[in-house]
């Protein structure tokens, strides 16, 4: 796969309850400078399904959990996003799915980018052309 992975965010932990940072580099591989979150997705929706183009991001279930799947055109993972003190980066280059939401579940998303509408891929086979035409996969 393409360099995504888990990051384990720094907790801070009290009787008064715990705390995490995300203070970007070093701990994320870019600056954040846009982030979202998404919620109140019904258990049978998805989200996401599309790639970007340079944006890179890091997703976090800050509450509930959810399933991500990543593809890079050659291979794919997916994984469960539950713990608010572990996110998941996404390099550029990598389709994602987002589904299975458990009730209450908040996805946050740090982004490198602000938001571009043109700087998806939002149909799978124009993902995998570009894929084999800048040689990612």
């Amino acid at each position: 796969m393409n360099g995504h992975r888990l990051i384990d965010i720094p907790r801070f932990v009290e009787p008064r309850g715990s705390l995490s940072v995300i203070e970007g580099t070093p701990l994320l591989p870019f600056n954040p400078v846009r982030f979202f979150y998404i919620y109140g997705v019904p258990d049978w929706a998805e989200r996401g399904g599309h790639a970007l183009k340079t944006n890179q991001e890091f997703l976090i279930a800050l509450s509930g959990s959810f399933r991500i799947r990543l593809d890079d055109g050659s291979a794919a993972a997916e994984y469960v996003l539950d713990r608010p003190d572990q996110g998941l980066y996404v390099p550029p280059f990598t389709w994602q799915l987002l589904h299975s939401f458990t009730p209450g579940a908040v996805c946050g998303v740090f982004a490198s980018e602000l938001y571009d509408e043109h700087g998806y891929y939002r149909v799978y086979e124009e993902f995998l052309e570009a894929v084999r035409r800048n040689g990612n996969g």
